[in-house]
């Protein structure tokens, strides 16, 4: 008999990027491997902060989807009205997610009404879901995980995109409610799970973000691949994407590129984001010639077009150091890219790269670190730096060994205790980490 899970989340297919993609592959695994899924969510809007097609003409109420796996197996999606700010600041990401979270709690309420689900699941961000399966639990006795994407309040109040100390105080307040509440936590890095242990007595364990090996390997004619994207088979692409924003600090790209004497040496800015008009207008009127900016690529692209660079970059503010962690890297390891990384020394992201040699870092914002990354990543020997890469990627990436670690490890000893976990969470970091 199939185990059944509903899963809530703020972000689902077709977003392409993100939590709405982990989600999905996640579901696709669990369908393909035993599990009646069920998902609550949004209408595609992220990163473009729009509505997307098909779903423009119909988002103003519910609706209901089923979808099919690879394998031919069927997810029931229930899509949620909601609120989408065409500028998202901290306040109206806030009107987002509660807009999503009242119109999801009927959903909840109508499946609670039905058949049981035996596990409800909610990935976070969005932090006010967390209390829509408290309340399935309550109403169905059903096993809640709650998994941790990123530290959404932290990076909210460290970043400044809420500034108010009384909203900051509520919300870690229903936080710890939630947590109260749940059976299982989880997260993604062994810095985000000890921030989260410090919150909680119940055990956190590791559920780390995965690639799919199948759809991202490395292909080795870079000439060609920049050939089909514009560029010439000399130039030398450096590489960021993903979601555009102001809190970023992309401006370090236009910095670099204003530095940057070799007219061969192409940055590429590819994504979507509230910022990105802005920082097209910085570098029209810095004259950029050198900096290119490219909409989000289609999947069936999305492979050729990381290979195609020479250096990837992954900027992260000081202030977010285990705060998040950038779920680009995956897909760059995957190709065997060369990641050039900002991250404070302390930071899980640094000691991860580091202890595996797969990639350079630099401190982060700081510009003239960033330049002279760059520099030394095009003119150095990087094939044993890329070559980790794609070994850590293939040893512990793929998203068939990530899955089965996490429901072997998490739905199993529900009942354990903190000390217990810990013990089998070491065994399971040192599957990754190599500890």
């Amino acid at each position: 008999m199939k185990r059944s899970i509903l899963l809530i989340s703020g972000n689902y297919s077709p977003e392409p990027t993100g939590i709405g993609k982990y989600n999905k592959e996640m579901t696709d695994w669990m369908a393909d491997n035993g599990f009646e899924v069920t998902v609550i969510s949004t209408y595609p809007y992220y990163p473009y902060w729009q509505l997307q097609a098909p779903y423009t003409r119909r988002h103003k109420w519910y609706s209901k989807e089923r979808l099919i796996t690879a394998n031919g197996n069927v997810i029931t999606v229930y899509r949620c009205p909601h609120y989408v700010p065409k500028k998202p600041t901290g306040a109206r990401r806030m009107m987002l997610d509660f807009s999503f979270a009242l119109a999801a709690f009927f959903q909840v309420l109508k499946l609670a009404a039905g058949k049981k689900f035996q596990y409800v699941i909610t990935v976070i961000p969005p932090l006010p879901l967390g209390l829509l399966s408290v309340l399935y639990k309550k109403l169905r006795n059903a096993t809640f995980l709650y998994h941790v994407q990123d530290l959404q309040i932290e990076a909210a109040r460290d970043l400044q995109m809420i500034q108010s100390q009384r909203t900051i105080r509520n919300l870690f307040r229903i936080e710890q409610y939630i947590l109260r509440h749940a059976d299982i936590v989880s997260s993604i890095s062994d810095g985000m799970i000890e921030k989260m242990q410090e919150k909680t007595t119940k055990p956190v364990v590791f559920f780390p973000n995965w690639a799919d090996l199948h759809q991202f390997y490395p292909i080795s004619d870079k000439g060609a691949l920049k050939q089909a994207f514009g560029f010439a088979t000399t130039d030398k692409v450096v590489l960021y994407s993903g979601s555009v924003g102001e809190k970023q600090g992309l401006e370090a790209i236009l910095d670099a590129a204003a530095k940057e004497q070799n007219p061969a040496v192409k940055f590429v800015i590819c994504g979507s984001g509230p910022y990105k008009e802005k920082l097209q207008q910085m570098a029209v009127c810095r004259k950029l010639d050198n900096v290119v900016f490219m909409p989000l690529q289609p999947l069936d692209q999305f492979n050729n077009f990381l290979n195609m660079a020479d250096v990837h970059l992954i900027i992260q503010k000081a202030n977010a150091s285990d705060l998040v962690m950038p779920s680009k890297l995956t897909n760059i390891l995957a190709v065997g890219g060369l990641a050039l990384v900002t991250a404070n020394a302390n930071s899980t992201l640094h000691k991860l790269i580091s202890k595996h040699k797969m990639g350079l870092l630099v401190p982060a914002e700081d510009a003239p670190a960033l330049q002279q990354g760059i520099a030394c990543a095009l003119s150095q020997p990087m094939a044993a730096v890329q070559a980790n890469a794609l070994a850590y990627a293939r040893q512990h990436l793929a998203i068939d060994e990530v899955m089965k670690t996490y429901f072997n490890h998490t739905l199993a000893p529900i009942n354990l205790t903190v000390e217990q976990v810990a013990i089998k969470r070491k065994t399971v970091m040192s599957y990754f980490f190599n500890a």
